[in-house]
């Protein structure tokens, strides 16, 4: 899992490519800390380039939301493939996590 973070203003955008399983979960961690040390945080994930997502993965994605909501910030994760939607849909996650 690739991730390439940039900020422009308040707004962060984080860009995702790969496969997110338990070869790189802690990786992956250490890589969006910065995203959970942001006081406000207005968080944009782009997945398109996401091909896969481990029960590891939606863990962190759920990590990451929970500080986002207890700081009243917001995220979202756009352009998300059917293959990783279903993945967020069976579990439930697209229930907690908004996706566009």
């Amino acid at each position: 899992m690739d991730i390439k973070i940039t900020k422009n203003g308040a707004k962060t955008l984080a860009v995702l490519s790969g496969r997110l399983d338990t070869t790189n979960a802690d990786q992956f961690q250490k890589d969006i800390t910065p995203l959970m040390e942001d006081p406000t945080p207005d968080i944009e994930l782009d997945c398109t380039d996401m091909e896969y997502t481990s029960s590891q993965g939606l863990r962190l994605f759920l990590m990451l939301q929970k500080n986002v909501s207890a700081k009243s910030g917001s995220m979202v994760m756009t352009n998300m493939k059917p293959q990783v939607k279903e993945v967020f849909d069976i579990t439930g996650f697209s229930n907690i996590i908004k996706i566009k």
